[in-house]
């Protein structure tokens, strides 16, 4: 759910020029009915976190 809303946020309102709330609304309905008819899923990547986090020596 947050890389849907981080993409909207990224993709619509922070690249986006809007004259009035009905106009943001309606690029905002536009980019969704884009993305469902071309969805991707989303490639979710996992790495051994243990390989990533070591003990900070205890002095």
């Amino acid at each position: 759910m947050e890389n849907w809303f981080s993409r909207i946020q990224r993709d619509v309102i922070a690249r986006g020029v809007f004259t009035s709330v009905k106009d943001l609304d309606r690029k905002l309905m536009r980019y969704i009915r884009e993305h469902n008819q071309n969805p991707k899923p989303i490639k979710w990547k996992y790495d051994d976190p243990s390989s990533r986090i070591r003990p900070v020596p205890s002095q």
